[in-house]
C-alpha cells in the first residue's frame, strides 16, 4: 500500500463512527424488572475525593429519565426489590442473577445499565435489555459522552435508546 492510500484509509477510518451492531428486532414492549444504573468511578478524582453528591443526584435523574422513556414505549416497569438486589453489586455483571430474579417475578425482561466515569470529561453510558427466560441480551449498547452534567447524560441515553436499543435492523 502506498503512503497516499494509507493516509486516505486512516482519514476515512476517523470519519466513520463506531456503531454498536444490531442483531435481531428491537425488544417488544412487555413487563420488565428495572434495576437502574450502576455507577462505576475509575477516575482518579473519585479515588481521591469519594462520591460526589451531584453525581449521585444525576444518576437518579437519568434513571427516572430512562424509565419514563421505556414506559412511553409501552414497557411495564417494576423496580427491582431492594432486599433481593442489595447483595448484587452490579446487575450487569451478576452472573445471571438479574435475569433469574426477573424470571422468578414473572417479567419478560431484565433491564439495567452502567455509567462509568473514566474522568470528568469522558463517561461511558451502557444499557442492557435481557430476556428473562434465556438470559441473553435482546439489545445492549454503549455510548461515550463528553461532560459530567445532566444534559450530556440525558442526551447520551436518548441516543442509546433511539439508535441502538430500539433501532430497527438495516434492511440493506
Amino acid at each position: 500500500m502506498n503512503v497516499t492510500a494509507f493516509l486516505l484509509a486512516g482519514l476515512v477510518s476517523l470519519l466513520t463512527p463506531a456503531v454498536t451492531p444490531v442483531y435481531g428486532p428491537p425488544p417488544e414492549p412487555d413487563s420488565a424488572l428495572w434495576f437502574g444504573l450502576t455507577w462505576i468511578d475509575t477516575s482518579t478524582e473519585g479515588a481521591i475525593n469519594g462520591i460526589r453528591a451531584d453525581e449521585t443526584t444525576r444518576i437518579e435523574m437519568v434513571e427516572d429519565h430512562i424509565a419514563r422513556a421505556l414506559e412511553q414505549r409501552g414497557f411495564a416497569l417494576e423496580d427491582a426489590p431492594v432486599l433481593e438486589i442489595s447483595p448484587i453489586k452490579d446487575p450487569v455483571t451478576s452472573n445471571g442473577r438479574d435475569v433469574r430474579l426477573a424470571r422468578d417475578m414473572g417479567k419478560r425482561y431484565a433491564i439495567s445499565g452502567q455509567v462509568q466515569k473514566v474522568f470528568n470529561l469522558i463517561i461511558a453510558v451502557n444499557l442492557y435489555v435481557r430476556d428473562a427466560e434465556t438470559g441473553k441480551n435482546v439489545r445492549a449498547g454503549a455510548v461515550d459522552i463528553r461532560g459530567n452534567n445532566d444534559e450530556s447524560f440525558r442526551r447520551g441515553y436518548d441516543y442509546l435508546l433511539k439508535n441502538i436499543i430500539f433501532r430497527e435492523e438495516d434492511t440493506e
